[in-house]
């Protein structure tokens, strides 16, 4: 064999053996692979908000009813809980045994699912790790949007007037206080946003912040009291006092007139 066949024989790779294999960066098999980054696992999430969705990636995954309740339970209060205690609360009417015999078909029904759901040992329940819950997402955009200024992020406040009822088609016991609390921390939040939005003259938004509040309780009078300010530091004087007047009709069924609260802002508009 001449030098130049030795040379020739040794960039192609051929007759090296293992060798020739073993090192990643020798031969020519090598030349025409393409890299590609691996691609990420699928998120798994939990609707709670205007009603019940599972999902894992962009496919809905079904549920029977009692993994649906499993599920929401869990993600609902986000922490770890005892097998017995989400047996009595999920089936409050049923047997210890019967509860316990349920909790066990969820949970069977849970695992038949492609991703994790669940965290669970012989003696206590969570939800697994990664799971996202927009319940969770929506209630720390209330919590910042009740101290926030009027640069509060638009995401975040997108997030906040969007959101809805926690499952207001269920009625699970159980639900009774989250459901108040949620309701309660979105309220405060839209009328904290609508004032400062009000005093730095963001008047649109602040007004349709107040109303989204006036929708979600027609009834409280401080959700009023903030689109009236808004409408008075626009100028708009007859749109406070239309305000007032949906509020005072709002009450009327209850036998009630508006606060002393709600006519010193009235008072503002006839000085």
């Amino acid at each position: 064999m001449t030098p130049v066949e030795r040379v020739e024989l040794l960039h192609s790779g051929r007759g090296l053996g293992r060798d020739a294999h073993a090192n990643p960066d020798w031969g020519d098999h090598t030349h025409n692979r393409t890299w590609s980054a691996p691609s990420e696992p699928a998120a798994t999430s939990v609707k709670l908000l205007h009603s019940f969705e599972l999902r894992h990636g962009s496919t809905r995954v079904l549920l029977p009813p009692g993994a649906q309740r499993l599920l929401a339970f869990l993600a609902l209060d986000g922490g770890t809980l005892t097998r017995a205690y989400v047996a009595g609360s999920l089936w409050i009417d049923s047997s210890q045994e019967a509860a316990h015999a349920n909790l066990r078909t969820a949970l069977w029904r849970l695992r038949r699912v492609s991703c994790p759901l669940v965290d669970s040992t012989a003696t206590h329940l969570s939800l697994a790790p990664g799971v996202i819950v927009d319940l969770h997402s929506a209630r720390e955009a209330a919590r910042h949007a009740a101290c926030a200024g009027p640069d509060f992020g638009e995401e975040q406040l997108e997030r906040v007037l969007s959101a809805g009822e926690l499952l207001p088609d269920w009625y699970d016991d159980w639900l009774v206080i989250g459901r108040e609390q949620f309701r309660q921390a979105r309220l405060h939040a839209l009328e904290a946003l609508c004032g400062s939005l009000t005093r730095a003259g963001h008047f649109g938004k602040a007004i349709e912040v107040g109303l989204a509040a006036v929708a979600g309780e027609p009834l409280r009078e401080s959700a009023h009291r903030a689109v009236m300010r808004a409408h008075l530091a626009e100028g708009n004087r007859h749109e406070a006092a239309r305000q007032y007047e949906l509020c005072r009709r709002a009450l009327a069924p209850l036998g009630l007139a508006p606060s002393p609260e709600t006519h010193a802002v009235a008072a503002l508009w006839q000085r």
